[in-house]
């Protein structure tokens, strides 16, 4: 690429401040509940509901393969598509209903036999999966259509994914005030009654509160460049094809996948706080009531030292993103904050194994945590990048095609952590239904040594190989220095060239 002098197109800031705040604040809601679903299904599932371990294993491969239609289907959809009400916007309005409806039916818990129990459970997975993919894609397509500044829009994704790890978060408050509140307010004597309605009640509350942050962003958010639909040419490629022929987005889509385990630190944090470690007073002699009671308050306890340790490390990097990107290649971010997450595993791994002692491992877990904000931030923020190169080549640009990729990866990502979890009950012959239930209620120091570690693993070696594993695709990346700046100048040109106009 030869050098030419910026665009006016690719200078100009065009979002105020209250529209900034305003998609942020639905970035915060839309985060909300999806943590509800990815970081406590598995346990639902596996400790409460006591559905087979090969059914969840399977159920969750199987919806991440309709995924892999679904999300690509969705963006092809918004992209050829506009109404009256604009091409990205409506969505948020007509997936908020469902959404909200389907979270409330996830943790409903019917008193069904086993059989009708999965086929209920598999149903409202499924389509829970497609009517958050009905508004997850177009929502972070927004970036694209909100400023053709490519800049401006950097600082919309790192300033917005601040708020959505915020809302991310939130549920585990929730979860960690219900685990000192509710047993003031609901009876202990049965586990698993309790377990059933400490979800439901949580889930209603994140559903009220989230949706409300997510459909307020609809009045407030502007589309305001919007690439025109251009007509497929005879002998030019698909939408889906010009996808992988773009390599850097391959690449980006490879890192994204090979980063899965990540997600091990939040998903698996209630595992590992009840197979684990146990913190809390001497369990010899209690009645089941009061056994209970100690053993909630250490999950709750427990869960909340990893839920911490996951925040402050994902929201301290997300905080300093917008900071960074400004001043550093985010190529190199990626790579160096994988590679140190990756190394601060293996200390805590270490320490774990020959220690046993959760307090001495946490500055460790913290720093493994750092990566999650950083590949949060910086994947969309690299697919947008793609689209603009993909734009400049092809004169194509799929922005909601380009999202579904991401949405895409973050759901099987959370897939894979779930069935990583499964996996591993399975492997060391832990079976949930004798473990938590009406009448039992199993505290980890009744475990193994080799138990307890087995489970530890899943939030020290396992983000750990994935932290450094995603690195790897990184160091053939091109977009970046030199080249992405002479890109976007290039680019804007060619929209001026090609009379791109802004709606009023």
């Amino acid at each position: 690429m030869g050098k030419s002098k910026p665009s006016a197109l690719s200078e100009k800031n065009y979002v105020g401040k209250k529209e900034l705040w305003m998609f942020s604040v639905g970035g915060m809601g839309q985060g909300m509940i999806y943590a509800m679903m990815s970081s406590y299904i598995s346990d639902y599932y596996v400790n409460v509901l006591h559905l087979p371990l090969m059914f969840v294993l399977l159920l969750m491969l199987l919806a991440r393969v309709w995924d892999a239609i679904n999300d690509p289907l969705m963006g092809i959809i918004v992209d050829r598509h506009t109404t009256k009400w604009g091409k990205m916007k409506p969505y948020i309005i007509f997936a908020a209903a469902p959404i909200a409806l389907l979270t409330v039916l996830m943790y409903l818990s019917p008193n069904l036999e086993q059989k009708s129990l999965m086929i209920y459970s598999a149903v409202v997975y499924v389509l829970w999966g497609m009517c958050y993919t009905m508004a997850d894609v177009p929502f972070w397509s927004l970036p694209n259509v909100l400023t053709p500044n490519a800049q401006e829009r950097s600082s919309i994704v790192s300033f917005s994914k601040i708020f959505n790890s915020i809302g991310s978060a939130l549920p585990e408050i929730f979860f960690f005030a219900a685990g000192f509140l509710l047993p003031l307010f609901i009876s202990t004597a049965n586990p698993e009654e309790y377990n059933k309605k400490q979800y439901l009640i949580i889930a209603c509350t994140i559903v009220v509160v989230g949706i409300i942050m997510y459909v307020n962003s609809f009045f407030y958010i502007k589309e305001r460049a919007v690439p025109p639909i251009k007509k497929k040419q005879p002998g030019e490629p698909s939408q889906l094809a010009r996808i992988f022929k773009c390599k850097p987005l391959v690449l980006v889509i490879l890192m994204g996948v090979l980063s899965s385990g990540r997600y091990m630190v939040q998903a698996a944090a209630i595992h590992v706080a009840r197979y684990a470690f146990y913190i809390g007073p001497d369990l010899t002699g209690m009645t089941l009531e009061q056994k209970t009671k100690a053993i909630a308050a250490s999950v709750s306890s427990v869960k909340t030292i990893f839920q911490v340790c996951a925040v402050v490390g994902m929201f301290g990097a997300t905080l300093l993103m917008p900071m960074l990107m400004k001043k550093f290649d985010y190529k190199k971010l990626l790579i160096t904050t994988c590679l140190a997450g990756f190394a601060a595993s293996i200390f805590t791994t270490l320490l774990g194994w020959f220690t046993a002692n959760l307090y001495i491992c946490i500055p460790f877990i913290l720093i493994s945590c750092i990566p999650l904000g950083v590949i949060n931030t910086i994947s969309i923020a690299m697919i947008y990048d793609c689209l603009d190169y993909m734009e400049l080549k092809t004169g194509h640009r799929d922005n909601a095609l380009g999202s579904a990729c991401q949405g895409f990866i973050n759901k099987l990502g959370s897939a894979l952590s779930t069935c990583g979890i499964v996996i591993m009950y399975m492997a060391i012959g832990f079976k949930p239904d004798q473990m938590l239930n009406s009448t039992t209620v199993v505290a980890a120091t009744e475990l193994t040594r080799a138990q307890n570690f087995a489970m530890f693993s899943l939030v020290s070696v396992i983000p750990g190989v994935s932290l450094l594993l995603c690195s790897i695709p990184m160091f053939f990346y091109k977009i970046s220095g030199d080249y992405k700046k002479q890109m976007q100048i290039e680019l804007a040109q060619k929209r001026e060239a090609e009379g791109f106009t802004l709606a009023e």
